[in-house]
């Protein structure tokens, strides 16, 4: 029995990624709003504050579980473009509702370089209006993204994510802003 519902809980984690990217009463933050500021522990458990990157692009994403395959493919192609991010004066910030425990693993094992920051209590994923879904009992956050100029200000915000092709999307918007 205790086989079986791990086999069932794999499968629903699995699964969490693949879920519609978020609720049909949900709002984004206005484009041109200050983003709301916060504090969150990184993968290391330092804290990350977003008013530290004044003066950079900011991708702030959000996304539902680690070591998920949607999730993966998303912090994978988020890793591979890392580079470009550079030379745009970017910085890539994930946010999920896992530990910095949790994080810290899923960095490990796919070599993941930008900061992913935990938010359990989701503070930081209600004040950006980012709906928390909730599974047969498991909580996860929407797949959503900010991009927050170098003044502080929403530039563009994604609700319906591909994690095939945001991160493309996301550095042509900066090319675009610019």
């Amino acid at each position: 029995m205790l086989r079986t519902q791990w086999i069932t809980l794999f499968a629903m984690t699995l699964a969490l990624c693949a879920l519609p990217a978020f609720a049909a009463d949900a709002t984004p933050l206005a484009v041109g709003s200050v983003a709301p500021n916060f504090t969150l522990p990184s993968q290391d458990n330092s804290p990350v504050t977003l008013s530290h990157f004044k003066g950079k692009w900011v991708v702030l994403y959000f996304y539902p579980k680690d070591k998920t395959t949607g999730c993966t493919i998303e912090a994978h192609n988020f890793q591979r473009d890392q580079a470009k991010y550079n030379a745009a004066n970017a910085a890539v910030l994930g946010v999920s509702l896992d530990t910095p425990d949790s994080h810290k693993s899923f960095c490990t094992q796919e070599n993941l370089t930008f900061k992913l920051l935990a938010d359990p209590a989701h503070g930081v994923v209600d004040a950006y209006g980012v709906p928390v879904n909730d599974h047969m009992g498991m909580k996860y956050a929407s797949r959503w993204t900010y991009l927050i100029a170098p003044d502080g200000r929403i530039a563009k915000a994604w609700t319906h994510v591909d994690v095939n092709t945001h991160s493309e999307e996301v550095l042509a918007a900066i090319a675009a802003a610019k």
